[in-house]
């Protein structure tokens, strides 16, 4: 034993041990593999029904969810509230085209209260004209009568079709103005391909089946199984669920466990049954929107019963083993191994806190007497160097407060240049104007991103006239606040040469400014340049308000519903021109608001999505009977709200007016 290496110890204390185990090992391994064998049977039929559920229920939910986003579309209910509005269905049909891309089936239908069925599919070109009008008295429409009657907002249909080999899921979804039911979309999924695959790669011993709430088979790899519609009853109650297991008593257990799914959806029942002369591992689970049972069932083979009598012995017997056999090993690790390695690290522990001065003694000629002599020149090297890098991080250290303060006295002077351009910016926002001019007619919510942002507001006076605009530039922060500079001096500079009273007419002169000031400046590709704006001229003597718009719109209320007026589709500056055109409105009864996208972009809620212009409307809507003020107020309040942790995306004012 001296004269053998650590690896020859740590061999010989092994194998002797594993002689001590091997003997018993073999004696209990026969006890315990029947208990293993149920034990992951049943678990492999669990896990397996568990991921067909969720493989069968993933495309439903993702099909049921654009259903249901189509039904509640501002664009279906506008049309819904009224069949008859041509412009209103023109609208609608142009948003559906999005939504038939986006279903797989590629198909939709919508029924209107007149009640007409509209349906388009990829096959054939889109149409908005009716294919025909449903009946009462016609039995193949009563699917939609009773689904309007059903007091749920939507019903899932199931379509088995097994002599042509297609089973198709029809999504059904109510269109409610509140309780009011106007009508019905939908669209089909083809779960055939699904179902194929369902069967297909499953190995040997494993049973996958789908049956039916009456307990028919619809899926099974055994087609003789399935229960057809064409059968009679007799010949259809042998191809049921319960017709899988063979005695009565675990039918019974069956009905029990399919009732139990049925109470809790969702959830996985097992049990274990007899099926063509082999014990088997069962699960199954209830899928309340298919009306369909999921089973696995797992054939255990030549599995036996396990008497549960022999495990306690077992296990204390085998803990009783693995406790004699630690020992042993432990204490010859002990006497060979780990006897010397302590020393090694007490020796170690006192290196590591600075005593490089001890010596470790050298015993044996083993590789641990070997480890020793070599950590003995290790200590002696360690005590040179590290008086060599103490004096180096003196000097490492010193060097860096240095360029630390360096960093610290950079670092202000960039703060406060920040700190002073946003005094300059805001020094030239109208603000004394609009409160001299418009006093509480007029409010203002102007939160750039950062200290400086892209987004600014004009105002200019003629007379007794106004001009005002929001104008919201590429980019937020230095950059953003940069490109104001130039597009206020382009405004500043159309203004004066096409005067206030033509917005159109300055949209289109800025616009010409901006590309004179850029054209010659070589910008990276990536720089945006661009702007969106909206200007508003009022002319208080006409009581009338002429708007122009590069990507803008102007919101107007007249205390119930909010109207949108969309400007030119091109911004300001980028690589075609556009086209900009006045809008003449009436003044009198109306509040009117310019709002740029930094609000619309803003994510929050609970999945993060973007702000979004139908959640705007709705908030237009809700506060447009307060005042002004009040109805600053509750908009960024609303904002903060939603916006919660989430930080802000992009720079965001809002521009409110209203004459008498």
């Amino acid at each position: 034993m001296a004269m053998l290496g650590l690896r020859g110890k740590s061999l010989l204390a092994l194998l002797f041990a594993c002689a001590l185990a091997l003997i018993p090992a073999a004696l209990l391994a026969w006890q315990g593999i029947n208990a293993v064998r149920e034990y992951f049977g049943m678990a492999y039929a669990r896990n397996h029904t568990e991921l067909n559920e969720q493989k069968l229920l993933a495309p439903v939910v993702r099909e049921l969810a654009l259903a249901q986003r189509m039904a509640g579309s501002s664009l279906t209910l506008a049309w819904m509230r009224n069949p008859s509005d041509t412009a209103a269905r023109a609208r609608f049909f142009e948003e559906a085209r999005g939504y038939q891309h986006d279903f797989s089936d590629h198909s939709y239908f919508v029924v209107d209260g007149t009640p007409s069925y509209y349906y388009n599919d990829s096959k054939q070109p889109a149409v908005d004209t009716p294919r025909y009008t449903l009946r009462t008295d016609q039995g193949k429409d009563a699917w939609f009568f009773s689904t309007m009657q059903d007091p749920s907002p939507y019903d899932l249909q199931v379509d088995v079709n097994h002599d042509m080999g297609v089973t198709k899921v029809w999504f059904n979804v109510q269109v409610r103005d509140g309780d009011r039911k106007l009508g019905m979309i939908g669209t089909g999924l083809d779960l055939s391909t699904f179902l194929k695959g369902f069967l297909e790669g499953v190995e040997t011993g494993v049973t996958p089946v789908i049956f039916d709430r009456e307990g028919n088979i619809q899926v099974h790899p055994d087609r003789s199984r399935i229960a057809l519609k064409s059968m009679s009853s007799d010949e259809a109650n042998r191809r049921t669920a319960l017709s899988l297991v063979q005695n009565a008593r675990e039918r019974e257990a069956l009905q029990q466990a399919i009732q139990e799914a049925n109470a809790q959806p969702g959830r996985t029942v097992s049990l274990f049954a007899t099926s063509a002369g082999s014990r088997s591992a069962i699960t199954l689970v209830y899928l309340p929107s298919l009306r369909w049972y999921v089973m696995t069932m797992v054939d255990l083979n030549v599995a036996r019963v396990v008497n549960f009598q022999w495990l306690t012995p077992a296990l204390v017997s085998l803990l009783a083993l693995l406790a004699l056999l630690l020992l042993g090993f432990g204490y010859a690790v002990e006497r060979l191994v780990l006897g010397p390695l302590r020393r090694l690290q007490h020796t170690a522990q006192a290196m590591s806190a600075g005593r490089y001065d001890v010596q470790l003694p050298v015993e044996g000629k083993d590789e641990i007497g070997e480890l020793s002599r070599a950590f003995n020149v290790m200590a002696e090297k360690v005590r040179s160097h590290t008086a060599e890098l103490e004096n180096r991080v003196r000097e490492r250290t010193k060097a860096l407060e240095e360029a630390n303060r360096q960093m610290a006295a950079t670092h202000k002077t960039i703060d406060d240049s920040i700190d002073y351009a946003s005094l300059i910016q805001r020094a030239i926002l109208p603000n004394r104007q609009l409160v001299h001019s418009l006093g509480p007619h007029h409010f203002v919510l102007w939160k750039p991103r950062d200290v400086v942002g892209g987004d600014f507001y004009v105002f200019r006076p003629d007379g007794d006239n106004c001009l005002l605009g929001v104008v919201d530039c590429a980019g937020h922060g230095v950059a953003g606040a940069l490109m104001t500079m130039l597009a206020r001096a382009a405004i500043d500079h159309a203004i004066s040469e096409t005067g206030p009273a033509d917005p159109s007419a300055i949209l289109a002169r800025t616009d010409a400014a901006m590309r004179a000031m850029l054209q010659d400046a070589e910008l990276p590709r990536a720089l945006a340049t661009n702007m969106d704006a909206g200007l508003v001229y009022v002319d208080r003597r006409a009581g009338q308000l002429y708007f122009a718009g590069a990507k803008m719109t102007l919101y107007a209320s007249d205390g119930q519903e909010i109207e949108e007026f969309k400007g030119g589709r091109r911004a300001l500056g980028e690589k075609r021109v556009g086209n900009y055109a006045n809008i003449a409105l009436p003044l009198a009864g109306r509040t009117f608001y310019l709002i740029t996208d930094g609000l619309l972009d803003q994510s929050g809620g609970e999945h993060g999505f973007g702000f979004g212009n139908r959640r705007l409307v709705e908030l237009l809507q809700s506060v447009a009977g307060l005042g002004l003020d009040a109805q600053a107020r509750a908009i960024a309040q609303a904002l903060d709200e939603y916006q919660g942790a989430q930080p802000q995306r992009d720079d965001i004012t809002v521009l409110s007016f209203k004459f008498d």
